[in-house]
């Protein structure tokens, strides 16, 4: 079995090389739909948080736990280190005999890129993430910037990667570079 990460910063385009993947016929997982589901049943997240106001009918509401944590660093923390090992877990899990694709935002940061055949990092010009993190979640500029901010820059990630598509122009175009991509792995 063949793991293949795709990670890439904030708004970069990684929905939209997965959303191509998965037309393509290949089976591919957000680690972001993992971290949801991780919010709703944690007990260890609620334990945690449980003094703060981040709940919404007695629910952990990720907008406002988001707002928290992004404004304070050792919480991020504490969040993380609930979140990473079971996602890691949860990768660790997955079995298929064919490619699969799996999207991890942190894959860096987490420590995660071992758990990998490949690595397929999507980058973007940070003005057009920063449009497009404020389009899609309806951030102000503040917003948008403090979490962009909050990732490492692209350099050593780019470095670390086994593929990198710039993902600056049109659909065609990332369409393009995900074949381009997928012919590679299919020689190797």
């Amino acid at each position: 079995m063949v793991k293949i990460a795709i990670t890439g910063n904030i708004a970069a385009g990684k929905s939209e090389v997965e959303k191509i993947l998965s037309d393509k016929g290949y089976e591919v997982y957000d680690t972001d739909k993992f971290t949801h589901q991780i919010l709703e049943s944690s007990i260890e997240v609620k334990e945690t948080f449980k003094n703060y106001d981040v709940f919404e009918n007695g629910a952990v509401s990720r907008k406002k736990l988001g707002a928290l944590v992004f404004q304070n660093p050792e919480l991020k923390q504490k969040l993380e280190k609930i979140i990473h090992p079971k996602i890691k877990k949860i990768i660790e899990n997955i079995r298929t005999d064919k490619p699969v694709f799996i999207s991890v935002p942190l894959l860096f940061e987490a420590g995660m890129k071992d758990l990998f055949d490949y690595t397929i990092f999507i980058s973007a010009d940070e003005s057009l993430r920063l449009e497009r993190l404020m389009k899609r979640n309806g951030f102000t500029k503040e917003e948008a910037l403090l979490r962009i901010k909050w990732q490492e820059g692209e350099e050593n990630k780019i470095k670390n990667s086994d593929f990198v598509i710039y993902n600056d122009k049109t659909l065609k175009d990332l369409n393009d570079n995900i074949n381009n991509i997928l012919k590679e792995l299919k020689e190797n």
